[in-house]
């Protein structure tokens, strides 16, 4: 699969989930009007869709129908949305902008933000529940321990934690591994679980990919804070360096930060060798991911 290629299954797949997130408002009354509002806000204004496409990826590399692949990969996708509306509130990251608007809380207000975050991932589970996948307890048991203490949140608060900090290479890809890299493992594992069972070794190979290309795209994003600006990002640039938050560019320096990007999808292309052809979109959407501007 080429770059062409590759934009044009990327667009159809965004498009693809963004209905299916969009149908989420569309098939109900909102009892709380201004909080449905804001949690479109969160969740459908703008975004890359990496983690539901990753989804629809890997499923189809095992074999899923875009049917069955539609459930899980809006489920992450609202996970990931959560989790943003909370890291942008005053008392994390305290954002005023994201994907190029207002963070939810300088639309609405803090209290509703922390509402439609809350409200956002429960719905991911409620979308899960409802497609009601015969591996469902599976699916859930995936992506509550990437969003919980395993994994986000806990994340986080490692993130937290570090801010001021000097901690080693090692430490920090700890931080990375659970509070990005965690999600987007969940979105690979639970496409590779729509297809077939956690017993079939390709998951396993899936899993070290997610691994490797989860680690990359934090460290292209360390590299992009440093290296890139806030009209093409659609958020502050230099963010980390105000806060005196440790990133790979500030222990290994920017290229040594880019070579090690480089370094990961070139592992995590190798473990894709046991699906053949079926995983070259995986391998094209790595590459991706450390290419990105923004």
């Amino acid at each position: 699969m080429n770059a062409d290629s590759l934009s044009v299954r990327l667009a159809a797949d965004r498009a693809r989930v963004d209905a299916c997130l969009a149908r989420l408002f569309e098939a109900r009354q909102a009892p709380a009007p201004r909080l449905d509002a804001a949690m479109r806000h969160g969740l459908l204004v703008g975004g890359k869709r990496l983690r539901p496409v990753l989804v629809y990826l890997a499923g189809r590399a095992l074999g899923a129908a875009d049917e069955a692949l539609d459930a899980p990969a809006a489920a992450v996708e609202l996970i990931h949305a959560y989790s943003l509306v909370h890291d942008d509130l005053p008392a994390m990251d305290d954002d005023d902008l994201r994907r190029g608007q207002p963070t939810v809380h300088r639309a609405y207000d803090e209290a509703t933000a922390i509402l439609a975050g809350d409200a956002l991932q429960c719905l991911a589970f409620e979308v899960l529940a409802d497609a009601g996948h015969p591996r469902l307890p599976a699916q859930v048991r995936v992506l509550a321990e990437a969003a919980g203490r395993d994994g986000m949140v806990g994340g986080q608060a490692l993130d937290l934690a570090a801010v001021g900090g000097h901690p080693d290479v090692e430490a920090l890809a700890s931080v990375h591994a659970h509070k990005t890299g965690a999600l987007i493992r969940a979105a690979v594992r639970l496409g590779a679980l729509t297809a077939v069972a956690a017993s079939d070794p390709r998951v396993a190979a899936l899993d070290r990919y997610a691994a490797a290309i989860g680690l990359a795209f934090q460290i292209h994003d360390d590299v992009l804070d440093v290296a890139g600006d806030t009209g093409t990002l659609g958020k502050a640039s230099g963010a980390d360096a105000a806060r005196h938050k440790p990133t790979y560019p500030s222990l290994l320096g920017l290229e040594g930060a880019r070579a090690r990007a480089v370094e990961l999808v070139e592992e995590a292309v190798a473990t894709l060798a046991t699906l053949g052809d079926a995983a070259a979109p995986l391998a094209e959407l790595a590459r991706y991911m450390i290419e990105r501007d923004h």
